[in-house]
């Protein structure tokens, strides 16, 4: 893969190249550019697609220490990401974690149109059953570490209190290995994902918001249907702040609707691009 260096130390990513427009993925919380392979296959045709590796628990490189590695920190990264490789007029996609609304009024000016994903956003932080075990695990020496521990076994990787419960499909037992791996195997990745779960502010998104309103690029809120961690309702009430935004759900998809359903988040990705096009692609 190639790599960047950023202030926080050196990232990966994945680069489909060519000159069509460009679209960023943004992998959540513990997952590394596997997770978003078949929505990338599907936008290959036309786009130029990369998806960066960013520090937050799948990462193969460690981070200097002294990094931020808070929400607000690893939003920065990515606008740095955009910023080394020079994209421009860039299609957003942000899944599972809410970093991206963190630049919105901040650091957007390389952002064209924003698709949100089922996501962390507003008063929904730490999300669900297993952001509120992370959030607890922190608060008790070792506890974290014994958590990571479960990802080694996938029949407790897939139980609904954890990552089972974030997709509808079964999940394949060689990506729960190759996601956790570096969790498992580097204790200063383990320390990365520490400091994001303890430096993140419970109230981050909700200040985000107030920020929505100079937004005034086209977003796209696509939510997974079915999704029990980031419920439907707060992709609505997201849509609804934002100021040129539709919401759109994803049948048949939970939290990762890039593994559930990837045909469709293709498609609407598609036909948001086409439906906003920028003067030079008219």
């Amino acid at each position: 893969m190639p790599e960047t260096e950023l202030s926080a130390g050196t990232v990966d990513y994945e680069d489909t190249g060519g000159d069509g427009p460009v679209v960023v993925l943004v992998p959540g919380l513990g997952f590394d550019e596997s997770v978003w392979a078949d929505v990338v296959t599907g936008l290959r045709p036309g786009f130029r697609v990369l998806v960066p590796v960013l520090p937050t628990g799948s990462h193969r490189r460690p981070m200097r220490p002294d990094a931020d590695l808070s929400a607000h920190g690893v939003a920065g990264l990515l606008a740095e990401f955009m910023d080394r490789l020079d994209l421009r007029d860039v299609t957003l996609v942000q899944n599972d974690t809410g970093t991206a609304q963190l630049l919105l009024g901040v650091r957007d000016e390389r952002i064209a149109r924003l698709v949100l994903t089922s996501c962390e956003a507003l008063d929904n932080y730490p999300p669900g059953t297993q952001g509120r075990l992370l959030a607890a695990a922190c608060r008790i020496p070792g506890a974290l570490f014994l958590l990571i521990q479960s990802f080694r076994f996938p029949l407790l990787a897939r139980m609904e209190t954890s990552l089972g419960g974030m997709a509808k499909k079964q999940l394949p037992k060689e990506l729960i290995a190759r996601w956790y791996r570096p969790l498992l195997t580097d204790r200063h990745i383990r320390r990365d994902f520490a400091r994001f779960l303890r430096s993140t502010r419970r109230d981050c998104y909700l200040e985000a918001a107030r920020n929505f309103p100079s937004f005034t690029r086209p977003v796209l809120v696509a939510w997974g249907a079915e999704d029990r961690m980031m419920p439907p309702e707060t992709g609505r009430r997201l849509a609804r702040l934002l100021p040129d935004a539709r919401y759109v759900e994803i049948p048949d998809a939970r939290t990762l609707v890039q593994l559930d359903n990837p045909g469709a988040l293709v498609t609407e990705i598609r036909d948001f691009v086409r439906e906003h096009p920028l003067p030079a692609e008219h």
